[in-house]
């Protein structure tokens, strides 16, 4: 397992390198991982010439930074759901947290645009504000409804379903009825991009997984011990409604603070924990390797769309074109593991 946490993070450094070198004014690879390491104070760096720190420091690192963020919080929520609740289709995505934070920022945008704010200080922290409400009110609705004596895997991802379902048509209805300015700003946030952000989305983030990380590592333990049923999580000592309650916390806050900066970046969260199960032969998602490689696929997306296209491809579209094949795989299998 640390083998392949290891390889993961130094296929990021390198996917991070090469994206920042990415654009109008392309630089190498080896330039920028020399200013990186000159920003960093590494001995023996040499920093790279002023243009060069110029670009890669102040103009592209925060577009990057911001994607290495989302996607650690995203790949690490996405680990935490889907072994609390025991299934793989128990993601972010698909609880219906996405979709609520979703929701919630269009009616931002819709009710700004009205009043004459979309492009000021309402869109700016309205919109991120709003996600982050949404995304949690969301997820304790989803938990109130889904709570009989405890909480079921299965019964988690219907009620989590349903809910989506129902955010994602106030989306629809907010986007109809909105002016035509209104609808083209909300739609290119839905889209889920790395476009334009700047150290005002990288902070909230940032302080985000820099809490939640530690706290999730803390409880790893209960989360192992879930893995074999709530009786013998009991017997291990571990107080099984406090500690799925907490992780579930955990996981709808890295979420919901992920959409409210980038956008509903779809199926990272579903997908990276499975990968990494299967990289690792692990019996559970293990929780820093689904960060790192979260990470890993959200800024791989984002290069690959500037590079194959050659032009600002939201990262979202990317990630479903992956996501949405493997979702289908999940329930092909999860039908053949029924009959049998």
């Amino acid at each position: 397992m640390i083998a392949v946490t290891l390889v993961g993070a130094a296929l990021l450094v390198l996917a991070v390198a090469a994206n920042l070198g990415r654009g109008d004014y392309p630089i190498p690879v080896a330039r920028v991982l020399d200013v990186l390491a000159g920003g960093l104070h590494l001995p023996g760096a040499r920093g790279g010439s002023a243009t060069d720190r110029f670009i890669v420091l102040e103009l592209r690192l925060p577009r990057t930074l911001t994607g290495v963020l989302v996607g650690a919080a995203l790949g690490l929520a996405g680990a935490i759901t889907q072994a609390v609740a025991r299934n793989p289709l128990a993601s972010p995505d698909i609880l219906g947290v996405t979709a609520g934070a979703s929701a919630a920022a269009v009616l931002v945008i819709t009710f700004g645009g009205s009043a004459g704010f979309v492009g000021g200080t309402l869109a700016s922290l309205g919109v991120p504000l709003a996600a982050l409400v949404g995304g949690l009110a969301t997820a304790a609705l989803v938990y109130a409804l889904a709570w009989r004596r405890g909480i079921e895997g299965y019964r988690l991802v219907l009620v989590g379903v349903g809910i989506g379902a129902v955010a994602t048509s106030i989306t629809s209805w907010l986007l109809v009825t909105a002016r035509i300015e209104e609808a083209t700003t909300a739609t290119v946030w839905l889209t889920g991009s790395l476009n334009g952000p700047g150290w005002a989305q990288v902070v909230p983030v940032g302080l985000a997984v820099a809490v939640l990380l530690p706290v999730a590592l803390l409880l790893a333990f209960g989360l192992g011990a879930l893995q074999f049923g709530d009786d013998t999580a009991r017997g291990l000592g571990v107080r099984v409604d406090r500690a799925r309650g907490a992780l579930i916390v955990v996981a709808v806050g890295l979420a919901a603070v992920a959409t409210s900066a980038a956008g509903p970046i779809e199926f990272v969260a579903l997908v990276v924990p499975q990968i990494t199960l299967r990289l690792a032969g692990a019996a559970r998602p293990p929780l820093l390797t689904c960060a790192v490689y979260g990470a890993l696929l959200t800024v791989g997306a984002d290069l690959l769309a500037r590079t194959v296209t050659g032009t600002e491809l939201p990262v979202g579209i990317v990630t479903a074109t992956i996501g949405a094949p493997y979702l289908l795989y999940l329930l092909a299998r999860g039908n053949r593991e029924v009959r049998a």
